[in-house]
């Protein structure tokens, strides 16, 4: 079992800490390519808010729309938000070069 650091945006920290975000999107990089099921993941918003999660599931897709077909937004963010303008915000950190050549990641999370 490893542990792996990730820094989230305060909204999708409070999500994922509020139980609403039960899986953390990401490119299927090299860093991530590193993370194994039951690995723990923490994560922080700042210095000092930080938590930790198990790794319980890991859905590899070539796309973020792809995994959006499976999935509803209650579970990738929250419902205060549409699949839209999340995958709008994705597309800013990850373009879809970016995901071509790497594919994604949706990290299923249980919280410690």
């Amino acid at each position: 079992m490893k542990t792996h650091e990730m820094n989230l945006q305060p909204k999708y920290f409070d999500f994922i800490k509020d139980g609403t975000k039960r899986i953390e999107l990401r490119l299927f990089d090299e860093k991530r390519q590193q993370i194994q099921l039951g690995d723990i993941i923490e994560f922080a918003k700042s210095e000092d808010e930080k938590f930790k999660a198990e790794v319980i599931g890991l859905l590899r897709y070539n796309t973020f729309n792809d995994l959006f077909e499976d999935f509803d937004i209650s579970v990738l963010a929250d419902e205060s938000m549409t699949k839209q303008e999340l995958l709008g915000v994705l597309s800013e950190f990850y373009t879809p070069e970016k995901q071509a050549e790497f594919g994604v990641l949706g990290i299923r999370l249980k919280l410690l």
